[in-house]
């Protein structure tokens, strides 16, 4: 029975359900990826700012701290268990864009998604190519920070390259710039689509939940409240050179006030803006397999190929075994791979 395709907005409404009939899961697993980084910037900011005000009395009971050097060694020290966290979660959440693409199959097949760890583990195997890929998409975002001049081009490009974790998790035998060529080679033909599906996902996950988040917050008053403590960070910023620049141009100035409140909005909306990465790496998961199926197939394929098993199957079957070795489930593995009964 031939493959029935799907339409991009299909592709839409079928991501959101597979997202949220797992919500409770993907909520937890996201946590520490999520949480974490938050954690760890606010310890940092605390830490640095609890330094900073109590600086000139610890200079004047140990002179000693006067030089810069020490100030400076002492100020990493601070920070260091705040940034340890920071990274390890911020870490952690890159993983997942690649591991949900992974438990995708489990999802399409039962409509459930189970053995985190299995999948995640997947992907850490391959780190040194996979933070090659990270690499690579760090440099288009320094481009995309030019104002102006570069962002019809990397806007252009990121449509291009938008299924490049999806391509690194199902054909691990591409390199990072195989990854690129291959989602490429996916979009190439697919742009409007493409670009269809990016401003739906992006609508829904960057503007509308986040906003929805942001109200029901304000209207039970704990923007107000978060505002009251974000303040003395908000203080740190150069809020006074920006109301005289504001000024200069007949503007009005911003108030400690706003600017905390602003702050909170922002903070709130990156948090589940962050939490619902499953629902778009779900979405380009999905237009990976439709696309890749729309690919002319190979005519010749030899008997000794066929039967050799994808790149994919042999990296969970190592998984397995390193599992196993550390005397867990020994079924961990196959039932990645297999549809849930339950």
């Amino acid at each position: 029975m031939a493959k029935k395709n799907k339409t991009p907005l299909g592709i839409f409404t079928e991501s959101i359900g597979l997202y949220f009939s797992n919500f409770e899961k993907f909520i937890k697993y996201m946590t520490f990826p999520v949480l974490g980084q938050v954690t760890g910037l606010l310890i940092i900011f605390s830490l640095l700012l609890f330094y900073s005000n109590n600086m000139p009395n610890l200079i004047n009971k140990f002179p000693t701290l006067a030089n810069f050097n020490t100030l400076f060694i002492i100020g990493i020290l601070i920070v260091l268990p705040g940034l340890i966290l920071f990274t390890k979660s911020f870490w952690e959440y890159l993983v997942a864009y690649g591991a949900i693409n992974s438990m995708l199959e489990n999802m399409l097949k039962s409509g459930k998604v189970y053995d985190f760890d299995a999948h995640t583990e997947l992907i850490k195997r391959r780190s040194i190519p996979f933070i090659g890929l990270w690499m690579l998409f760090g440099i288009y975002t320094l481009f995309f920070m030019i104002p102006l001049i570069s962002w019809i081009p990397c806007i252009v490009m990121g449509v291009y390259f938008v299924l490049i974790f999806q391509v690194f998790t199902y054909e691990p035998e591409l390199s990072p710039i195989g990854c690129l060529k291959k989602s490429f080679q996916l979009i190439n033909g697919h742009f409007a689509s493409t670009f269809m599906l990016m401003a739906l996902v992006g609508a829904l996950t960057y503007i509308l939940i986040p906003e929805i988040i942001n109200t029901f917050c304000e209207i039970a008053g704990l923007s107000n409240i978060l505002a009251k403590f974000s303040e003395p960070l908000v203080k740190m910023l150069p809020i006074m050179e920006l109301n005289n620049f504001l000024i200069s141009f007949k503007l009005k100035p911003i108030s400690i006030n706003s600017a905390s409140l602003f702050f909170v909005s922002v903070f709130i909306a990156q948090i589940f803006i962050q939490y619902t990465l499953p629902l778009r790496t779900i979405l380009w998961g999905m237009w990976y397999r439709e696309l890749n199926g729309s690919l002319p197939k190979q005519t010749e394929v030899s008997k000794t190929k066929r039967s050799t098993k994808k790149p994919s199957e042999k990296l969970m079957k190592e998984s397995h075994k390193k599992f196993t070795s550390k005397k867990l489930d020994k079924n961990i593995l196959k039932r990645v791979m297999e549809k849930d009964e339950d």
